[in-house]
């Protein structure tokens, strides 16, 4: 984040959290530091803001850890708020100075970081919506030195290191039938697009075969941006392949007048299909809530809106429970697998632990983004190899959805959905 010839402020409290800081200090040997220790924040203020004057590459945020429990005074206010009006980057240890660690909400004021790097475990209060804002980037130091805790809970924090070896090496007298079959149901006059995006990124995933179908209308446009992927205008006469491993249905099917038939044609999959069935976009509107073919694996995709829709809920009501808010998606909608996405993307069923996904940024808010997300996912289920283990399937896909995102944002800011394809399935750090 910094230069060698940049400036680093720490701001260090009291407490253990404050000897964080100052021992991060002894370790930037290439740096120049400047080191206030804050005892008194109304007489330290006019020193902080002497300090700010010069200009930081970067604050360091030292002042309360996750002992605070009480309401900051006056003092602590000014002292927080004239930190955050500086607008240098900054860079909270372990919780952002101010903020309940528990529930995420400030206590009267909050240092708001552009990355939090915590200590140990995730807490809780850094994973809610409302503390997106002090958190920023959360980034993970696991090991420092604590004993190894036997007990696990409901929420699972998913990083890199998970995916080591995954997805498995493939035998060297593999072929096409091998890894299998998916089709794309998707695309409709003004949305075509969502259909090549979601069938370039289950190529990524290299299934054996790839049939995409769409509706007459934009079958030629869409077929001329295609080589290896077999593309076919979809009317209800039309005959699936026979060796089908998975189906994705949803992307860019949001048309007006699309045929009824087409959402007729979606929700039979869904209700009667073998086969692993990922419904994203405008299909989630068509489910019915209720069990479908018993054993058949089923995933949804649903952004913060469309879980409200399906639960008949507010936006608000999702975001301030995601967890609950998952765990009822699957219960309503036959204990599907839930992908639900936003801001650590969750992972998970209406039983079982969830896992919270570590990779990814705001810039991947842009549309297309979960056309991608669902091709993949379909691209790896598609594959019987990768169907043992679903959950470590869809929590894969994620991960490399959000990594690419990382590495583009990395090399540029204004990069373009389309050079996700790009990345897909390549990052591991």
């Amino acid at each position: 984040m910094t230069a060698p010839d940049e400036m680093i402020l720490i701001l260090a409290g009291k407490g253990h959290n404050g000897d964080d800081a100052i021992s991060a200090a002894a370790q930037l040997t290439d740096r120049r530091v400047e080191l206030i220790r804050i005892t008194d924040p109304v007489s330290d203020l006019s020193l902080v803001r002497e300090v700010l004057s010069r200009q930081p590459g970067l604050i360091v945020d030292g002042l309360f850890g996750i002992g605070l429990d009480r309401p900051l005074d006056a003092g602590w206010r000014s002292l927080i708020d004239a930190v955050n009006q500086s607008k240098y980057p900054l860079l909270a240890v372990d919780v952002p100075s101010g903020l309940k660690a528990d529930s995420g909400h400030p206590l009267g004021s909050a240092i708001r970081a552009d990355v939090t790097l915590t200590l140990g475990a995730p807490k809780i209060g850094l994973l809610g919506t409302n503390a997106a804002q002090y958190v920023g980037r959360l980034e993970l130091v696991p090991d420092i030195g604590l004993v190894p805790c036997p007990l696990t809970g409901e929420l699972v924090w998913a990083v890199a290191s998970d995916y080591r070896g995954y997805p498995p090496r493939r035998p060297a007298g593999a072929n096409k039938g091998t890894f299998g079959h998916l089709v794309v149901f998707a695309g409709s006059p003004g949305y075509l697009g969502a259909s090549v995006l979601a069938a370039r990124a289950a190529q990524r995933a290299q299934p054996g075969l790839i049939s995409l179908y769409t509706v007459p209308p934009v079958y030629d446009a869409t077929a001329s941006q295609l080589q290896a992927v077999m593309v076919h205008g979809w009317t209800p006469t039309s005959r699936w392949p026979n060796n089908v491993t998975a189906m994705v249905v949803g992307p860019g099917l949001a048309a007006p007048d699309l045929p009824d038939e087409v959402k007729a044609e979606a929700v039979n999959w869904w209700r009667e299909a073998e086969v692993p069935v990922i419904a994203d976009a405008s299909a989630l509107d068509w489910l019915a809530e209720g069990r479908t073919r018993t054993e058949a694996i089923r995933v949804i995709t649903p952004h913060p809106g469309e879980a409200a829709r399906l639960l008949h809920t507010s936006v608000d009501t999702v975001q301030s429970d995601r967890p609950g808010a998952l765990r009822e998606l699957s219960r309503s909608y036959g204990g599907c697998w839930v992908v639900l996405k936003g801001r650590h993307t969750l992972i998970g069923t209406e039983e079982g632990s969830i896992r919270v996904n570590s990779s990814g940024n705001p810039y991947l808010a842009q549309g297309g983004s979960g056309d991608i997300l669902a091709g993949y996912i379909g691209g790896l289920l598609a594959q019987p190899e990768l169907q043992r283990d679903v959950g470590q399937a869809l929590c894969y896909a994620v991960w490399q959805h959000g990594a690419a995102a990382d590495h583009l944002t990395d090399i540029r800011r204004n990069w373009i959905v389309e050079e996700l394809l790009e990345w897909l399935g390549v990052s591991q750090r």
